[in-house]
């Protein structure tokens, strides 16, 4: 299925955005609450929580580059990202969000996909989050 995505004429169009967006913070911020309404409205199954939280940890490292605080996510990883949110927030893809249980399978596939793709990006993110949160009594 995954093939089928990364071929399909609306990743290519995601694709096609994603550097416009990741060049303007703006977009970046707009767009992360895109997601973050679509996932409200998917809703959090118990069988999609390692979905939800893959979706929040890349809204996260979509945020921390747009507000100038983590520049360490490479450019690609961060096309990437952008790229696959842009999919993820459009209705019509390879299959329409409207159809009821099946429509936001692609979605899914594809988030996870990236997470596994992206893995040393989204550990050392994960890293540098850990280390930004934790306090320094010394």
């Amino acid at each position: 299925m995954i093939t089928q995505i990364l071929q399909s004429i609306f990743f290519r169009n995601a694709k096609g955005k994603a550097g416009r967006y990741a060049r303007n913070s703006g977009k970046l911020f707009e767009l992360a609450k895109d997601v973050m309404s679509k996932l409200q409205r998917v809703g959090v199954r118990e069988n999609m929580a390692e979905f939800t939280l893959s979706v929040q940890t890349l809204i996260r490292m979509v945020r921390a580059y747009a507000s100038g605080e983590y520049r360490s996510l490479p450019w690609k990883s961060l096309l990437s990202i952008v790229a696959v949110l842009i999919y993820f927030v459009s209705p019509i893809d390879l299959i329409p969000d409207f159809l009821p249980f099946v429509g936001v399978t692609d979605d899914v596939a594809l988030v996870v996909w990236l997470v596994k793709t992206l893995g040393d990006d989204v550990r050392k993110f994960g890293e540098w989050e850990k280390r930004g949160k934790s306090i320094n009594i010394g």
